[in-house]
């Protein structure tokens, strides 16, 4: 039987080093908690895969920007950052990588699990189950696993751009923050693989249905 989450909101703190963390809310809403953790964001300038890959992405309706489609947008990128820390952390634990490759997926996967954590306190009980994820030999593989980091780091910004006209201005405010740092990682991980670290003058964005189908270019048999 799933535990129960409780949602907590998002404190910042400033100085020498730099913290965050988290206080619970009274509030049962997610609504409610998306508008108090970009509240605490602002105020306190805070900075923050082929076959058969079955994850259940919402369905986002075409309609103005509100505060229960904030909801509906993080569970959708909420999936998206799950895929990126279970990635990075099983690549890490298969001891395929070293030098820059390696480094690049143990500050990645440090990243991607505050990703998780901040989604899964913003959402609370709406939290979507965590999928489990195969991702085949692109985590045993140095080579494998530079050309996936690549392709995994460009889907993902390109969904959240493409989800960023949907969210409300907090909403939008908070995913700012994070998908900033997404693209850090894709030209990072490029520029350690010899490829272009920003290769066009705009980002792509995609829909839902298009973030499905290219996830399913990850994962594969054992």
């Amino acid at each position: 039987m799933r535990q129960t989450r409780r949602a907590y909101r998002v404190v910042a703190t400033r100085g020498d080093d730099q913290e965050t963390s988290a206080e619970p809310l009274n509030d049962g809403s997610a609504s409610s908690r998306l508008d108090f953790l970009a509240k605490a964001l602002i105020a306190a300038g805070a900075v923050g895969l082929g076959g058969g890959l079955a994850v259940a992405l919402p369905r986002l309706a075409a309609s103005a920007p509100s505060q229960d489609e904030d909801v509906e947008i993080f569970k959708f990128v909420l999936v998206l950052e799950y895929l990126q820390a279970a990635f990075y952390e099983r690549a890490v634990s298969r001891g395929g990588l070293d030098g820059d490759l390696l480094e690049f997926a143990q500050v990645a996967a440090q990243h991607e699990r505050a990703h998780v954590v901040f989604f899964e306190n913003a959402l609370g009980s709406e939290t979507p189950e965590r999928p489990t994820f195969d991702f085949g030999d692109r985590t045993r593989d140095a080579d494998a696993f530079g050309a996936a980091a690549v392709a995994l780091e460009d889907l993902v910004v390109s969904a959240y751009n493409g989800q960023g006209p949907n969210l409300t201005k907090a909403a939008l405010a908070q995913a700012g923050r994070i998908v900033s740092v997404e693209a850090r990682h894709a030209a990072w991980v490029r520029s350690i693989v010899g490829e272009n670290p920003a290769p066009d003058a705009t980002d792509e964005a995609r829909s839902v249905a298009e973030t499905k189908a290219a996830m399913e270019q990850f994962g594969g048999g054992q």
